[in-house]
């Protein structure tokens, strides 16, 4: 398994049990593997009687024990979860885990799903996490202690109405959940596994691809760059409970945490800094300190807000950023601190980063559009705002140099 690359998680979780929905098979079956690796107890929720009663069996065998519970559910139905939720407090006391990965999918244009399929996907992909959130939380609450982590989406696309919508209120939940909880040891977060070929998501995209005029091949070669195999998208969604504190109240993806853990092969090929010229080097720089000074600037007058401003400022920056504006800021003096003592490679070592950044800031020039009514003022602050975005992009653009 690729979570055995980390030795040192081996056992990591031993005595805590994990509550996992949908994990008869692909993603989820995959992350129960690795959150056995780590000694979790874990119940699987599951529907579909034969692959339950398979995956328990499975996992129970590959490590000699019986540390594996199928429990079969209809997520539609509200009673099954409290009777289920029910079981689970008397048997094995709250879950330290909760992790929402079951879904339902139909797939077609918005006219063309009946109002029944709607109901259905609203009432596994959004109520029943609601409902299994309601019913832990006070018991994670009083003990100071638990993560909940739903399954998110990347967000509106043509003819998967149906999961798209309550997939991303997920995130909205988990976002007023991680408010809520600011403060105590109570963890929230979403995490999207990517494009994985599992057989539920291959039956969607030819679905999908086939109302969007194009072959399902030409549909996974558009979307090359952010597609995991089952294995490794389970392991990016066990691994991530384990950074639980760093995660909270942010939408993050499995390729994101395999890379925090150093997991995530990367084949791109690293800059030959040789070929840069030494003027092309100080251009780089000054680029690099006009970042540096602009965020710098703005980290100062965030903290000079009144709190609600503040509050709001620093849990939007982190929702785009996936980090913190404090963790952000130590980042960009370690860099800088890095390109002072020579090391120039380290700009092109941190391309996902400024990526990050300028996504932000693009984020921002979008709300800046919203809430400015002043022409000048908003003519003004938008050249601004593109002119930072171009500092990054000049940046970024040195790849050309490889």
């Amino acid at each position: 398994m690729l979570i055995e690359k980390e030795p040192a998680l081996e056992g990591s979780l031993k005595g805590k049990t994990v509550l996992i929905t949908g994990a008869g098979g692909g993603i989820g079956f995959e992350a129960a593997k690795a959150f056995a690796y780590m000694g979790a107890r874990i119940v699987i929720a599951e529907v579909d009687k034969n692959k339950g009663k398979q995956a328990e069996q499975f996992i129970n065998d590959l490590f000699c024990g019986n540390i594996t519970e199928f429990y079969e559910i209809d997520l539609a139905d509200k009673l099954q979860i409290d009777k289920m939720s029910d079981y689970i407090l008397s048997k094995y006391d709250c879950p330290y885990i909760v992790f929402n990965n079951a879904t339902y999918t139909k797939m077609g244009s918005v006219d063309e799903v009946s109002s029944e399929f709607w109901d259905k996907s609203y009432a596994v992909n959004f109520r029943a996490p609601l409902i299994l959130t309601q019913n832990f939380l006070p018991k994670m609450k009083e003990q100071n202690n638990g993560i909940i982590v739903f399954v998110s989406s990347s967000g509106a696309s043509p003819y998967m109405g149906t999961y798209e919508v309550f997939k991303t209120a997920q995130v909205e939940l988990s976002n007023t959940l991680a408010m809520e909880l600011e403060g105590t040891n109570v963890y929230t977060y979403t995490i999207g596994p990517g494009l994985v070929k599992t057989e539920t998501a291959m039956g969607a995209i030819e679905i999908v691809a086939a109302k969007m005029g194009m072959t399902t091949e030409e549909f996974y070669k558009m979307n090359d760059q952010h597609i995991l195999d089952a294995e490794s998208a389970g392991a990016g969604f066990a691994l991530s409970t384990r950074k639980a504190a760093l995660y909270n109240g942010q939408e993050i993806g499995s390729i994101q945490v395999l890379m925090d853990f150093n997991l995530m092969e990367n084949d791109e090929r690293q800059p030959d800094t040789a070929q840069l010229t030494e003027s092309a080097y100080q251009e780089l720089i000054m680029y690099f300190e006009k970042i540096l000074q602009t965020y710098m600037e703005q980290y100062k007058g965030w903290k000079a807000m009144n709190i609600f401003e503040k509050q709001w400022v620093l849990r939007d920056f982190k929702k785009v950023m996936a980090l913190s504006a404090e963790q952000a800021c130590e980042k960009l003096k370690l860099l800088n601190n890095e390109i002072q003592s020579g090391n120039h490679n380290i700009i092109f070592e941190e391309k996902a980063f400024f990526e990050k950044l300028k996504e932000y800031w693009k984020h921002q020039l979008k709300l800046l559009q919203g809430y400015e009514k002043n022409p000048k003022k908003l003519e003004e602050n938008t050249l601004v705002i593109e002119d930072w975005i171009m500092d990054i992009e000049k940046v970024l653009g040195y790849k050309s140099c490889y």
